[in-house]
């Protein structure tokens, strides 16, 4: 939905959801918060990337350690489910964890398949907080923008309350609409991580109130943009409006001519280096 989708995909969403519904979990009624805003293809192309997505395992996390599941309610009364990894150990004269660090992924990935790629960031003190999209995975739900949206503000709002020092973001590709949209009114000290994200949302029948570009603060010494130059989902051309305006804005920009996208290139411990070497505490 607000990433580019070839046409072919959306007529077979459209073809589709009526076979398998475009809504599983129907057993709640909808609330306000989880009616369209992008046209009538929203929801089928939500449908689309949360079937891409897949269904959780819980096999793959059966061994990791420090691992929380974790829940929040939103604000219609949703259950979002995702996980905390929290740092291994405890170093000598320094009490942890120094913050939270909040990943918000791509629209066709759920928490348990990326959750233990951020193992090194509990290693530097923080406690890593992923979860799943509404709808998604083990989340309730409807899959709506507006609601995922809301979503995130809720989940910052909830981290905030608890006693944390430092306050760090990562949003690749979907991730980082919807964390540009929810810091926008967020106070406080923070760093924010955006990855492969594109400039607008508008021109696939989206509010314009939700382009990155008119989410970007005045100031943005405290962000990085990363971007690949081989990134054939957020192509450069989708994603060069918001770096060049970051850029005029006093953010850091990292371009890796031989990148794609995040998680599907080859590249992702390059590129989790890159995003941990910002961060405080590296």
């Amino acid at each position: 939905m607000c990433l580019p989708l070839p046409r072919y995909l959306v007529i077979l969403a459209l073809l589709t959801a009526h076979v398998y519904g475009t809504d599983c979990r129907a057993g709640q009624p909808s609330s306000d918060l989880e009616q369209s805003i992008c046209g009538l293809k929203e929801p089928f192309v939500f449908w689309l990337w949360s079937a891409t997505a897949g269904e959780p395992d819980p096999a793959r996390l059966a061994q990791v350690a420090n691992l929380e599941d974790v829940t929040i309610t939103s604000s219609d009364g949703r259950i979002l489910r995702g996980y905390k990894l929290k740092p291994p150990h405890t170093r000598a004269g320094e009490d942890l964890p120094r913050g939270y660090l909040l990943v918000a992924q791509g629209n066709a990935m759920l928490a348990d398949q990326i959750i233990t790629r951020f193992e090194p960031f509990a290693g530097l003190g923080y406690d890593v907080y992923i979860f799943d999209y509404r709808g998604y995975g083990r989340s309730e739900g409807k899959r709506r923008l507006k609601a995922i949206l809301d979503d995130y503000r809720e989940i910052i709002l909830q981290l905030d309350t608890q006693p944390y020092q430092g306050r760090a973001f990562y949003g690749m590709s979907f991730g980082g609409v919807v964390l540009l949209d929810a810091l926008q009114h967020h106070s406080g000290e923070k760093t924010v991580v955006i990855d492969s994200t594109p400039s607008r949302l508008s021109g696939y029948g989206c509010p314009a109130a939700h382009d990155p570009v008119n989410n970007l603060p005045r100031d943005a010494g405290n962000l990085l943009l990363i971007a690949g130059a081989r990134d054939y989902v957020v192509k450069p051309v989708a994603s060069g409006e918001l770096l060049q305006l970051a850029e005029d804005r006093g953010a850091t920009l990292h371009r890796e001519p031989a990148w794609g996208h995040p998680f599907m290139d080859g590249h992702t411990q390059q590129r989790l280096q890159t995003v941990r070497e910002f961060l405080p505490g590296e």
